[in-house]
């Protein structure tokens, strides 16, 4: 299916969520589980060595959307998923706010929590995305993120928890040998191959 084909259904089941059709809101919600489990996971283990449980985090978000969808003005992916990426943010802001014994809101901790996320995202799209490849050959910029975390989320356990570690929070070789409890060279070696499957993963998306 090319991009335009692919935008076109899109703007449909948003166009269907938003005059209340569940369904439609439920498949786009699905659609979006894995990328925003990651983020909600990466922002949990960066600032409370992940005391909670992700999957939460993910429902409440999904209820904060489904509070808001009727006022949501967007029509396509890029603005939806902007839209979900600002209510991940709010709803992290809010847990580590209750976590840190805070009650002011924060403008600089969301904005930190933003650059994270979209640092996230530009670097799942790296992982995944050969830069010298012209539009027409993958599919819209905005969607490669996503593709790329339900790629990674197929992956065996040690494969994607070696990407994570070294590629979205910037660990060393040897710091992650000490987490996985394996040599150095092993990690390499298991790093190596992860990023293979993932890309072959990521090519029959």
């Amino acid at each position: 299916m090319n991009v335009e084909d692919s935008s076109k259904i899109f703007a449909a089941k948003l166009a269907a969520a938003k005059s209340g059709d569940q369904e439609s809101l439920g498949s786009l919600f699905e659609s979006y589980r894995p990328f925003l489990t990651l983020m909600v996971e990466l922002q949990l283990g960066k600032h409370l060595k992940r005391k909670l449980d992700a999957a939460d985090v993910v429902q409440e978000i999904f209820l904060d959307a489904h509070r808001a969808i009727s006022k949501f003005n967007g029509t396509s992916e890029p603005e939806f998923s902007q839209w979900l990426r600002a209510i991940l943010t709010t709803r992290i802001a809010s847990v580590l706010r209750h976590y840190l014994g805070t009650q002011q809101r924060d403008l600089r901790l969301e904005q930190q929590i933003q650059n994270d996320l979209d640092h996230s995202a530009m670097t799942l799209g790296k992982m995944v995305i050969d830069p010298n490849s012209s539009p027409s050959q993958h599919v819209a910029k905005h969607e490669q993120s996503q593709l790329a975390v339900d790629a990674l989320m197929r992956l065996a356990d040690d494969y994607r928890d070696v990407l994570i570690m070294r590629h979205m929070e910037g660990l060393k070789f040897p710091e992650i040998a000490i987490r996985m409890n394996r040599s150095v060279d092993s990690v390499e070696k298991l790093w190596l191959r992860g990023l293979t499957k993932l890309k072959s993963e990521f090519a029959q998306s």
